[in-house]
């Protein structure tokens, strides 16, 4: 495909999702449904179904060709995600919302690993299914604010659940940053495992030393990355000078993780050091919020496009895969019974109100952003650690890893589509039930009152 159908493919997905952005608004559902709903009528998989000569607007080869687009979105968004990392504000919201935040995220992780074990020992592939089991349960962390946020700014609901939950959907992606990097470096190992990789033997310093070497690593990269910033930020005083030392910063982040990576054989994470440039950006420079407003004006392009191209990844066929159904079912189940279980507990242990722990984990459902970085990253890592064994041994067979691949993201959009469906309705029940919102026939009632 030549640069100039590659533009006009760009072209064509940013003016679809500024139109699905209209309608979406029409059923009151989140943008990024919509947006994934215009990538797979965009995509290579949804016309083929029918004629595998119909390719979709953005071919294969395109989605490929546009995944440096896909890694500065994503350093982005883990940068917007370290920019809410603030020292200051975490002592503000006390222990109570760290412990709740803490709890969820490592039951939902907890509950989805347990579940997806359970059916891989049943079924019989446990060693086969550890890699999709470690990465599954990892995204489960995350939760995505947007659509949460977008029902208590709608309604105007006020209260304790709606206090406590603000903070905790902020901090919640953190926690699953740093999960996910956990987690996922144990899933390489047993991917490479069975890719014959050199050095990829189960082992103490395999499983927890490489690992913890490699998310050390990032957060240094990250923090030392993020201190350069504030500095330059002293030396660029007009909006211009200072939003591009802050887009070279992201750029160089993730660049000097792919680069480490293929150089040292280390899976460094783009994500983790992106979310640490903000945090320490954000902590040292008082300022920080107004010079990340710059920021903020020029990303939805690129986070629109994101989504767009994570929707055309996705490969329907695979759907008609009863394992592939089947573990999506499972994920669902699992991770909303653990982050449910997880916040009420965790508002147990914090002595908070009947109402916080019977409501607030039906608030934390949606997936969105994150998780969909999470399990593109993830994909596109198995797919390099197949070629890498490839290059190694041309007999080697890269349809496992890459159906680990495919699976991962199958599932996590999959999920995000519903939860993106169902999450804003039951925040809304749950606020309505909590009493911080109005029910339907009450708010009626008293625009009545009012009027009168």
């Amino acid at each position: 495909m030549t640069a100039g159908s590659i533009l006009i493919v760009i072209s064509i997905a940013l003016i679809c999702g500024l139109i699905s952005n209209r309608l979406i608004k029409l059923v009151n559902l989140p943008n990024v449904t919509a947006y994934l709903i215009v990538g797979i009528l965009l995509g290579p998989y949804l016309f083929s179904l029918f004629n595998n000569n119909l390719t979709g607007v953005i071919d294969k080869k395109t989605v490929e060709s546009l995944g440096i687009i896909v890694d500065a979105a994503l350093g982005f968004i883990a940068f917007s995600i370290g920019s809410e990392f603030k020292i200051s504000s975490i002592k503000k919201i006390g222990k109570g919302v760290i412990t709740i935040t803490i709890m969820q995220s490592c039951m939902a992780l907890i509950f989805v690993d347990i579940a997806l074990i359970g059916v891989a020992l049943i079924i019989g592939k446990l060693q086969q299914y550890l890699p999709i089991i470690l990465t599954l349960g990892a995204v489960a962390t995350a939760t995505a604010p947007a659509a949460t946020l977008m029902v208590v700014k709608q309604y105007k609901a006020k209260g304790e659940v709606t206090s406590i939950l603000l903070p905790v959907v902020a901090f919640d992606d953190a926690v699953g940053l740093i999960l996910f990097s956990i987690s996922f470096s144990m899933a390489q190992v047993f991917a490479k495992q069975y890719a014959n990789v050199p050095g990829a033997s189960v082992s103490v310093v395999n499983v927890l030393l490489i690992p913890l070497l490699e998310i050390t690593l990032s957060i240094v990269i990250g923090a030392v990355i993020g201190f350069i910033l504030s500095l330059a930020m002293k030396a660029f005083k007009s909006r211009a000078n200072r939003l591009i030392c802050m887009i070279a910063s992201v750029l160089l982040g993730v660049g000097l993780c792919v680069l480490v990576s293929e150089k040292f054989n280390l899976e460094m994470s783009s994500l983790l050091t992106c979310m640490m440039i903000g945090a320490v950006f954000c902590n040292i420079r008082e300022d920080a919020v107004m010079i990340l407003d710059g920021v903020e004006r020029w990303t939805p392009a690129l986070f629109m496009l994101f989504f767009i191209l994570s929707g055309a990844e996705l490969d329907l066929s695979v759907m008609g895969n009863l394992a592939v159904v089947g573990i999506c079912s499972v994920y669902i189940i699992a991770r909303s019974a653990g982050k449910y279980l997880g916040a009420r507990w965790g508002s147990m242990i914090s002595k908070e109100s009947k109402n916080v722990k019977n409501y607030l984990g039906l608030m934390l459902l949606p997936q969105a952003g994150v998780a969909i970085g999470m399990a593109r990253s993830s994909s596109s890592t198995f797919r390099s650690i197949a070629d890498a064994a490839y290059a190694l041994d041309n007999a080697f067979d890269k349809t496992y890893l890459y159906s680990i691949a495919s699976t991962i993201t199958a599932v996590v959009l999959c999920a995000t589509l519903i939860y993106e469906l169902v999450g804003p309705v039951l925040t809304k029940i749950a606020l309505t039930k909590a009493g911080e919102i109005e029910s339907e026939t009450k708010r009626k009632a008293n625009t009545i009152t009012n009027g009168n």
